[in-house]
């Protein structure tokens, strides 16, 4: 008869997991706190401490299952962080600065849910409130702010991702509502939305933004989730069909005219997502720092010696510089005065140095770096998504190359 197995030494069962690589450090180099009223941040902090207690404990497991974080929803509407720059209507009315500083660290606790955030807040919450009439954002945004609507952007073709400006996807007038045909693709939140704006042309070739009220039960609508993603797992983004959607006219945003219009959301958008990268950055650069103080190899921690320490300094002085551009980028948006270039330079620059930031932490920690229960390669491989969503790395550089030649590349 086989001998029992004999117990696992003490020492094997006290081995981390790396559960405390996902705890926040606050990492904040020059200062930037200051910049925030005191009630700012601690509507920031009830963001941080919502993320290290409920969504990093839980976000391997989402990412793992490719499962939308549904149960998440409620503790998301409590951190107010859903259209927290919006005057009224339900919404914490806080700074651009200080919901840039939100946004970053639903980033740092996991990617699929600042991405969640992102598209309700950033795009749909967005769309509503520059594009929308009055009676609009009464109708729809106190509800958005609470999540019990949850919202969705469909932009993005199967056909045009870059190139979005050749939209197909038509509205055409019939009666008292528009009807919808078309396909759209990459659309976050777009099988599980109760709100869709859907951006199309109508019968004169100009560009609007119609309002579909829950799509998922609406004729002609078609939401498939695109699966077999390695970023983003915890959040689903669909492949949408439009078959003769019927919507009502007053369901077209009021001040969505031409393609500037929607040009001012992506502005607005990609200011997000460069606060997401940096959020990224910071995620996987405390739990590399964390590590590096606690892992001993050669009977002395891994920060003790000089090319880990090199690489720790890289990581924050990047770390830093991005704080400083997206702190000055929503300046600029508080006095109205950020363009769609300089937010572009900003998503150019924090997705570039987030690569960088996110490709050493992996590195530092080692074969534990592509384990899930280290967080720091769940960032790794999330960075992938932010890098190409809200227009890719090229597209963001020539919209700078334009500002600065007055020449366009696009064509």
């Amino acid at each position: 008869m086989d001998e029992p197995p004999a117990p696992m030494p003490e020492s094997a069962r006290e081995l981390p997991d790396g559960s405390d690589l996902g705890r926040a450090l606050g990492t904040d180099f020059y200062g930037l706190d200051e910049l925030l009223t005191h009630r700012e941040r601690e509507l920031r902090d009830g963001v941080r401490r919502w993320c290290d207690e409920e969504v990093v404990p839980r976000a391997a497991e989402f990412w793992e299952a490719a499962r939308f974080p549904r149960e998440l929803l409620p503790g998301y509407a409590a951190t107010h962080v859903a259209g927290s720059s919006i005057e009224g209507y339900g919404c914490a009315g806080v700074s651009p600065l200080a919901e840039g500083m939100m946004c970053a660290e639903l980033a740092r606790g996991d990617g699929s849910v600042a991405t969640l955030n992102a598209v309700h807040s950033g795009l749909a919450m967005t769309s509503v409130h520059l594009l929308g009439s009055q009676e609009q954002r009464e109708r729809w945004l106190p509800a958005m702010a609470r999540v019990e609507l949850l919202g969705a952007v469909a932009l993005t073709e199967p056909t045009h991702g870059s190139d979005v400006v050749s939209l197909e996807t038509t509205a055409r007038r019939d009666g008292n509502d528009w009807v919808l045909d078309g396909a759209k693709r990459w659309i976050g939140n777009g099988s599980v939305c109760d709100l869709a704006v859907v951006w199309a042309r109508d019968d004169d070739g100009n560009v609007g933004g119609f309002v579909v009220e829950a799509p998922q039960q609406a004729d002609g609508w078609d939401a498939r989730v695109i699966e077999g993603k390695i970023s983003n797992r915890g959040v689903w983004q669909a492949h949408i069909r439009l078959d003769g959607v019927r919507v009502p006219v007053e369901n077209r945003l009021a001040q969505a005219r031409t393609f500037e219009d929607t040009n001012r959301v992506l502005a607005r958008s990609r200011q997000t997502v460069a606060w997401e990268a940096l959020g990224h950055a910071v995620g996987a650069y405390e739990g590399a720092l964390t590590y590096a103080l606690r892992r001993e190899q050669f009977g002395r921690p891994l920060a003790a010696n000089q090319l880990v320490q090199d690489a720790l300094a890289r990581m924050v002085t990047l770390i830093t510089s991005m704080q400083l551009m997206c702190t000055r980028m929503l300046q600029l948006e508080e006095q109205g005065r950020c363009t769609l270039e300089q937010a572009a330079m900003a998503k150019l620059h924090t997705t570039t140095a987030a690569r960088e930031v996110v490709a050493t932490a992996r590195d530092l920690l080692g074969g534990n770096g592509i384990l899930l229960d280290h967080h720091v390669g769940r960032h790794f491989a999330d960075l992938e998504a932010v890098y190409t969503y809200e227009g890719s790395r090229t597209v963001q550089s020539l919209l700078v190359g334009r500002a600065v030649t007055g020449l366009s590349a696009f064509t």
